[in-house]
């Protein structure tokens, strides 16, 4: 019996240093309070039944139980080598975009593990699906459009609203290394995003004119995803959210706006906030595959 005993004994010591381990592995990904954060929009998904929703429709309904989450820049750069790194209790316009969509992604397809929404969650964020180190993330939204249109997780639709054709000159990354962490002192990498720059540069992508989005808002859905283009020089993509419609059908802004502010609905229709700020230069319009 005695044996017996500290056998248990010695098999409750190691799952509590199993335990340990696991959370030390995790402990730079996120907290406790995510955890709780993303359990408690699975409960809100179930008791409004959002499954049975359209996947854009489950998307705002995500993205607006997000309101009044304050912006924080940042967050993907804490650690030192590349890992996925959760954080609900801040969110930057990107990563408020990200994490709408993977947690509507479990909720529609009926897969709602923390395990299932880190699954959705890489699978949006990087190259492929696959984290690999700093580079393989998608940093430039440009190559986010054309990576997560290949995993057909959304359509480009800006061509069919009478979008005209952009190219994008990028190389704000490569020319700036000592602003990102990860690239400061790190050649390898500065030539990886370099080749990820000339791939965006040689494509073709369209984008509606800031003056013309008036003339084709109504044609824009629930849910469509919003990036704004820029025109400061060596960049793509100045800001994304996504597209709310209220008030008879006009279109306005769900997003994480700049520091000091919180994930919030534009008091402005979205043809009239965009042309408020001279750095955007148009829109580009992406609609989630159903």
């Amino acid at each position: 019996m005695k044996m017996y005993s500290n056998i248990l004994l010695l098999s409750k010591f190691y799952l509590i240093i199993l335990f340990f381990a696991y959370t030390t592995a995790y402990s730079q990904n996120f907290s406790e309070q995510d955890l709780e954060i993303f359990n408690s929009k699975i409960k809100l998904a179930n008791e409004k039944n959002l499954k049975d929703l359209p996947l854009n429709e489950i998307f705002v309904e995500i993205a607006k139980s997000f309101i009044s989450t304050p912006y924080i820049a940042h967050t993907l750069e804490i650690t030192e080598k590349e890992e996925l790194v959760i954080n609900l209790r801040g969110l930057d316009c990107t990563t408020f975009l990200e994490t709408s969509l993977a947690l509507s992604l479990c909720i529609k397809n009926d897969k709602t593990s923390f395990e299932d929404f880190q699954n959705f969650l890489t699978h949006i964020r990087y190259r492929g699906g696959l984290i690999k180190e700093y580079p393989s993330r998608l940093h430039y939204f440009s190559d986010w459009i054309f990576d997560n249109k290949k995993k057909q997780l959304i359509n480009d639709v800006t061509k069919e609203l009478d979008g005209i054709k952009i190219k994008f000159n990028v190389n704000y990354m490569s020319k700036n290394p000592h602003l990102y962490k990860h690239l400061t002192n790190n050649d390898n990498f500065v030539s990886e995003i370099k080749k990820y720059e000339k791939d965006i540069s040689n494509r073709v992508y369209y984008y509606i004119p800031a003056n013309n989005i008036a003339s084709i808002e109504d044609k824009i859905q629930n849910g469509d995803i919003i990036a704004l283009t820029s025109n400061q020089k060596g960049l793509d993509i100045r800001h994304v959210g996504i597209a709310i419609k209220k008030d008879n059908n006009k279109t306005y802004f769900l997003h994480a706006p700049q520091i000091g502010s919180f994930v919030q609905v534009t008091n402005e229709i979205l043809s009239d906030y965009v042309k408020k700020n001279k750095k955007h230069s148009g829109i580009i319009v992406l609609r989630l595959n159903q």
